[in-house]
């Protein structure tokens, strides 16, 4: 039999740790003095304190250390346990290398460029939608509210209930900008089944992966924040698939001061 002390130095687990195995029931003593409360180990339990050791530095919690116990002379159910375990770690690794790569380019930029980081770029993706939809040729940008006038007088009748999430946004078709005759489109999220009217499509939009940065302010600041997001879809290995679209979170409909407005610049990418 050894003493605490001892089976310590020799699992190399500390006391403290013994003392928690067995409070959890991990690592039971084989006897324990009622009167003193020592706690005695034999030397058959120094095997188990290793797997513990081991299957700890792989990952697994002490509840789950527990339950691959009852079966560790299973070599197939172990098998099991760690290559579950295996896949969890493997994506882990994905994930920490993801941010390994963002925060590599995101230091590469500012030290090129001490504002790179004023406008923040995300990636995330759109879920799928239902929309109300207008798509036309417009004479130019800041005629937008075309398109918006012809949504509301078109679906007036219709009483559109706007979907949970709502999501207000304008598609810019064409390949590059343009001075006049533009061809967008914008969209609202609704809930429920409509029929087309005369310039409103009602179509379910598929959910769609994007690089989107969000601001505060004037429209005046889209070139700047265009610029962000096509650096950080170079850097971090992206490539452009789709049309620009702006997400009006706070839209002139909204407010009239521009500083209120925010929008959301987004890009469709995809892993080049």
């Amino acid at each position: 039999m050894l003493k605490i002390g001892d089976f310590s130095k020799l699992s190399r687990i500390s006391i403290r740790m013994l003392r928690h195995y067995d409070e959890i029931g991990l690592l039971v003593p084989q006897t324990t003095d009622s009167v003193t409360g020592y706690r005695y180990y034999g030397e058959d339990q120094l095997p188990v304190a290793g797997r513990i050791t081991a299957l700890k530095d792989m990952g697994f919690s002490l509840a789950a250390i527990r339950e691959i116990l009852k079966s560790y002379d299973d070599p197939r159910a172990l098998a099991d346990f760690l290559t579950v375990k295996q896949a969890e770690v493997k994506a882990e690794a994905a994930e920490t290398n993801r941010r390994l790569l963002l925060l590599d380019t995101a230091i590469k930029r500012l030290r090129k460029d001490d504002t790179a980081m004023s406008y923040n770029v995300v990636l995330k993706s759109l879920p799928e939608r239902y929309v109300a939809s207008v798509r036309q040729v417009i004479p130019s940008y800041d005629q937008e509210g075309i398109l918006w006038n012809l949504m509301m007088t078109d679906t007036a009748s219709l009483h559109l209930q706007p979907a949970d999430n709502c999501c207000s946004l304008a598609i810019f078709h064409d390949e590059g900008y343009k001075d006049s005759d533009v061809d967008v489109e914008i969209q609202i999220s609704v809930k429920g089944v409509y029929h087309d009217t005369e310039h409103v499509v009602f179509k379910t939009v598929p959910e769609i992966e994007i690089a989107s940065a969000t601001y505060k302010g004037s429209y005046e600041q889209l070139t700047a924040v265009n610029n962000s997001v096509a650096n950080w879809v170079n850097d971090n290995g992206y490539e452009f698939n789709g049309a620009m679209f702006c997400i009006y979170h706070v839209s002139p409909a909204q407010t009239q001061n521009p500083e209120e407005l925010v929008t959301e610049v987004c890009y469709p990418v995809k892993k080049k």
